[in-house]
């Protein structure tokens, strides 16, 4: 059984996300097999060994927030503090009627301000240390996100900012997650992002041999489980969960999209950068997810996978897939959405649990797009380039970080639903 918690629910959501910049047109892109791939705008990549990402297509921060407030924030400190207003604002929380010291932000990125960094260190060199904005290190640093969000709604709780590369944001909901067990807050506003599509981003992770290279066909490029797979494809965006007791949401009448009903963490210790090749890490977060939410295997429908479409990772996690749940393996759906929006590394977690709940919502397992050719080491319902209609009481979230860091969330469908 399992342990005996307060029942934490979603109540609202928001997200930024490739292939939309509101949760609707974000499912509605899913359905539809939408790939966000496309060249990169913000800079000159003739001297790049990749040269497209998911960049957010029609984004002006000016339709969001003020000139003056977004111009003292690094994209990525935009994307949060967006996503996070459009979570509190579906929530329907009124926040003048609300302790604020009760309500609380859980908010993480896994690199931080790197178009930031890397304009002001071209001013460096170009015009010295004197004409360095005074603005560059509170736009840089990956927590102030989470300190702009608290400031813009008054939220005096617990704040701080999670940061473990992939597995960001899924930490920083469970972390919301254990504050409110705790009753250190009465709400959460938990999520993640990232804005990582910067000359130096795309050159380390070109340097790293982690990116494709199918610079001829973008949007065919991002293709977890697919045999011709070549690595993963950049994204950027933002999501967030606005988390609170099923008593609590009970109370006020508020939409319960879904119930957070098992949270698991886990290290690999093996690898800087690659995943362990048999999932050990993996499948020990699963499993305690599992644990935590008092249900057996063959209880989960759907997972979305961290699959990133790098020849190791894929096979690992569904390896570990097959470990944790035995035969009913081969009778759930996977899929990876990241074959879609490209990987938003510390934002992923974030935008891939509201893919989750939207799920439980609609009944209906988004597709891992391109997946043409399937990889004979991966033998399991990938959900190939369609949609599948299918009953889900459970779906499960995985996300896996450079440094070994893993994360599991288990979501189940919501009255609502």
């Amino acid at each position: 059984m399992g342990l005996e918690l307060k029942k934490i629910v979603v109540t609202g959501i928001g997200i930024l996300s490739p292939i939309g910049l509101s949760a609707g047109d974000f499912w509605k892109s899913l359905m539809n097999g939408k790939s966000g791939a496309a060249p990169i705008t913000y800079f000159d990549t003739t001297d790049f060994a990749t040269t497209f990402a998911c960049e957010l297509k029609g984004f002006k921060a000016d339709d969001f927030i003020d000139r003056k407030s977004a111009d003292r924030m690094d994209p990525y400190c935009q994307y949060g503090v967006i996503a996070a207003e459009q979570a509190l604002k579906d929530s329907g929380l009124d926040l003048q009627s609300i302790d604020p010291t009760r309500i609380g932000v859980v908010h993480g990125s896994g690199i931080g301000g790197m178009t930031t960094y890397d304009t002001q260190f071209r001013t460096y060199m170009e015009r010295g240390p004197r004409r360095v904005s005074p603005f560059f290190i509170p736009m840089l640093i990956p927590d102030i996100a989470a300190g702009q969000i608290s400031i813009r709604n008054g939220l005096m709780g617990p704040n701080y900012a999670t940061s473990s590369a992939c597995a960001t944001s899924l930490h920083a909901i469970m972390d919301g997650f254990m504050l409110l067990q705790m009753g250190m807050a009465d709400y959460m506003v938990c999520g993640g992002s990232e804005a990582t599509v910067t000359p130096m981003g795309v050159a380390g992770f070109n340097a790293a041999r982690a990116l494709s290279t199918a610079n001829d066909r973008p949007e065919k490029a991002s293709r977890p489980y697919d045999v011709d797979r070549d690595g993963f494809v950049m994204g950027e965006g933002a999501g967030s969960l606005v988390l609170e007791t099923l008593e609590s949401a009970v109370k006020r009448g508020a939409k319960i999209y879904a119930e957070v009903a098992g949270v698991a963490a886990s290290a690999d210790a093996y690898h800087l950068t690659a995943p362990h090749p048999e999932g050990i890490g993996a499948l020990s977060a699963m499993n305690n997810a599992l644990k935590m939410a008092g249900i057996t295997p063959d209880k989960i429908d759907y997972i979305n996978t961290h699959g990133t479409s790098t020849p190791l990772g894929d096979v690992a996690e569904v390896q570990a897939i097959k470990k944790a749940f035995g035969e009913h393996a081969y009778k759930l759906s996977i899929s990876s959405t990241k074959s879609m929006t490209g990987h938003l590394l510390g934002a992923a977690g974030a935008l891939e649990s509201v893919a989750c709940i939207l799920a439980l919502q609609n009944q209906v397992v988004p597709p891992t797009i391109n997946c043409d050719n399937l990889d004979p080491q991966i033998d399991l319902d990938v959900t190939p380039n369609k949609p599948k209609e299918r009953k889900i009481e459970y779906a499960l979230n995985n996300g896996f970080g450079f440094g070994g860091h893993n994360g599991c969330l288990i979501f189940k469908k919501g009255p609502d639903a």
